[in-house]
């Protein structure tokens, strides 16, 4: 007999709610449950030794191609997505989604794919909105979506998202998550109908793993942006899911709105940091020559150099003030996010 399906996303503020939600597991649940949370590629995470710590349910890193049991926790390795097959996991370094690898909206759809209405999707804290579209997809294939009370978590970010573009079914503390869970879990499964998996829904799946007829077909889900690719500056198209907005690029990075515009601004802040950069060091080497120019008397020479380094120092003065503005901005939101 087929067991649920959990699948549960978590970024920022997400190790105290990932703590809180296992520990309210039974040791016999009958659901196999998968878990990402958003690391840095090389911080070497210890989540499955603090999950298993945390509750009576044994939390991995499992192996690629490793078949999952009932009663575990698979937890995504660091700069690897997670995705749930029939039976089995798969672990890939395909292309980010949402700036991230691994990504929540990766496990979602493969999930969501694979076990249709078997699947329930948790969105817990966390910045921007990765999960949202996942959470989607899910509904879509009949499953469940529950997400994170937004006044509890301790990043309202990715929970609100999925509340305003998902037509969830429950918006939970994280001890009522766990209580509704087990209760789900221990119902009867009614298997819904669900028409088959569209071409698009195949497609954004398979280039997480970089399948060959994903990646060489000339169609793409969507219609051409007109923006480039943060990631690798191709061209972006641009997908509409009710009111949730998204950009995936030929290679297969993706965006939502807030992630590519988190991008964007990264990307504008290195520029502006170039751009100081050469502007100061244009205004250093200016005075150099004017020095040079009044010690051979040529003062006329020397003024025109004075004049240029005087320009370059102003608009510097201007990108250092846009730079500092952008960053009072940025820890401004930060904390509101807090």
């Amino acid at each position: 007999m087929l067991g649920r399906i959990i699948v549960i996303g978590a970024s920022a503020g997400g190790v105290e709610a990932l703590r809180e939600l296992v520990a309210g597991f039974p040791s016999d649940l009958p659901a196999t449950i998968f878990i990402v949370l958003h690391i840095s590629p090389n911080s070497g995470s210890v989540l499955p030794s603090i999950l298993t710590r945390a509750g009576v349910l044994e939390a991995v890193y499992p192996e690629n191609e490793e078949v999952f049991q009932p009663g575990r926790i698979y937890v995504a390795p660091p700069d690897h997505h997670l995705l749930v097959k029939l039976g089995k996991v798969e672990l890939t370094r395909g292309p980010k989604e949402n700036r991230n690898r691994p990504a929540i909206d990766v496990l979602f759809r493969s999930a969501a794919r694979a076990y249709d209405s078997l699947v329930i999707g948790v969105v817990l804290s966390g910045l921007l909105d990765d999960g949202t579209a996942g959470l989607l997809a899910i509904k879509q294939r009949g499953g469940i979506a529950i997400v994170q009370d937004p006044e509890e978590a301790l990043y309202s970010s990715m929970p609100r998202n999925a509340i305003e573009n998902v037509e969830v079914d429950q918006v939970l503390s994280v001890k009522e998550i766990a209580k509704e869970l087990t209760r789900l879990v221990y119902e009867p499964i009614e298997l819904k109908e669900v028409p088959p998996v569209s071409k698009n829904f195949a497609m954004e799946s398979d280039m997480a793993t970089l399948e060959p007829e994903a990646m060489q077909s000339d169609e793409r889900p969507g219609i051409p942006s007109g923006f480039a690719c943060p990631d690798c500056g191709g061209v972006l198209w641009e997908l509409n899911q009710g009111n949730l907005l998204r950009f995936r690029c030929r290679t297969g990075h993706a965006f939502s709105v807030e992630s590519l515009l988190a991008q964007q601004s990264e990307e504008l802040e290195e520029a502006l940091w170039v751009a100081l950069r050469t502007l100061e060091e244009t205004a250093n080497l200016r005075d150099r020559m004017a020095q040079r120019a009044t010690q051979a008397g040529h003062t006329a020479r020397a003024r025109i150099y004075d004049e240029d380094a005087q320009t370059a120092r102003q608009r510097a003065l201007l990108i250092r003030k846009a730079i500092l503005n952008g960053l009072n901005g940025k820890n401004k939101d930060q904390l509101d996010e807090a």
